[in-house]
Order: C-alpha cells, then sequence, then structure tokens
C-alpha cells in the first residue's frame, strides 16, 4: 500500500562532482512489502511490484534529490485472491482501473553516512498525507550485467489506514500497517531525460 513510500528512498547519497541526474527504477527488482495484525492471530502479508518511479539524484548535495513514485491500485497482491477483492472493494479501495498509489518527495534529510529521512506526500484513496521514510542507500555502482550506474535502497515506514480512509475493521485489525521497501534504480538513458 505504500509502495509509493519505497520511492522516496532513492534520493541518497553518494558523493562526487555532477548535478542531478535522472534515475528511473527498475520494476523487476522494486517491491513494497505491508504487513498488519489480523485480530491478534496473525501477521498478514502483502506487496505491491512493477511499478514505476524516477529519481533525480544530486551525488553532491543528496538532500537536493528528488522522487516519485507511482504504482497502480490493482497491482496489490495478497497471495489470497478474496483477500484482493475485498481491498479492492468499496469497503476499501473502491478500486477502478487506473486507480495509483503515488508519493512525491517535499524533503529529504541526511541523518548519516548512507541513511536518511524522505519526506514525502503519498496519495492514496483520494487522500494525501505526508510520510517519513527512514531510508538506507544500500549500494551504488555500476551494474555487473546492465554496465550502468545503478542504486539500491531500501526504507520503512508505519501508516494508519483509517487516515486513508481504509480503516474497516480498526482496532480488531490493526490500523497500522508496518511497510518495507526495497528499490533499485538504474540511470536514465539519454533518450529518457
Amino acid at each position: 500500500m505504500k509502495t509509493t513510500i519505497l520511492a522516496a528512498a532513492l534520493a541518497l547519497g553518494a558523493t562526487g562532482a555532477f548535478a542531478a541526474e535522472k534515475y528511473v527504477l527498475d520494476s523487476s527488482h522494486s517491491q513494497v512489502v505491508f504487513n498488519y495484525n489480523h485480530l491478534g492471530f496473525s501477521t498478514t502479508y502483502g506487496m505491491f511490484s512493477g511499478f514505476e518511479g524516477e529519481i533525480m539524484f544530486d551525488e553532491e548535495n543528496p538532500a537536493a534529490s528528488t522522487v516519485n513514485v507511482s504504482m497502480p491500485v490493482m497491482s496489490m497482491f495478497t497471495g489470497w485472491e478474496q483477500r484482493e477483492a475485498h481491498f479492492m472493494s468499496g469497503d476499501f479501495f473502491g478500486a477502478e482501473e487506473g486507480d495509483m498509489v503515488t508519493f512525491t518527495s517535499t524533503g529529504i534529510e541526511v541523518t548519516g553516512d548512507g541513511t536518511a529521512l524522505i519526506t514525502g506526500d503519498l496519495t492514496m484513496n483520494d487522500v494525501t498525507k505526508s510520510v517519513v521514510l527512514e531510508t538506507t542507500l544500500n549500494k551504488i555502482g555500476d551494474h555487473p550485467m546492465a554496465g550502468k550506474p545503478w542504486m539500491g535502497f531500501d526504507a520503512t515506514t508505519t501508516l494508519k489506514r483509517s487516515d486513508f480512509n481504509l480503516g474497516m475493521f480498526a482496532p480488531a485489525v490493526s490500523d497500522e500497517v508496518n511497510v518495507m521497501i526495497s528499490i533499485e534504480a538504474m540511470k536514465a538513458d539519454d533518450s529518457q531525460s
């Protein structure tokens, strides 16, 4: 649900002497995993993957970087079709083809060597809220197979379903949703810039 959230993670730092450069998400290696407590009996998981986004990455000043991510609501996967259908129903998203979850960064605070807090606007279910992603830069360098600059990030946050008008069955089913994001991004080809 908070997949957009992960894109923000891309904006952290390395060192260098370039202006901001465009990176695009590697959709095949970017995912958002979420979980919540179900009635105290279990932890239930779901995920989004295959989403798109871009990072304008400023190596000299990572705090000046930006992230934009979007994913189709209907790409949610829970491993149980009836649950996915319920999430897409009027009880939750009331989702229609083309409905998106988006994340747009509004600020980045570098907190250490390879860590940052990325604040951004998360829009989901026609509601926009500010969220903060605790982000770690896993690696930046040339991809050994693609032969081009690449970067990878992990990020976490906790969201409240009720903030996005998705609070049915709370608090019996936890209102808090833990979000774990892992993304890879590749330097855009000149034709993509």
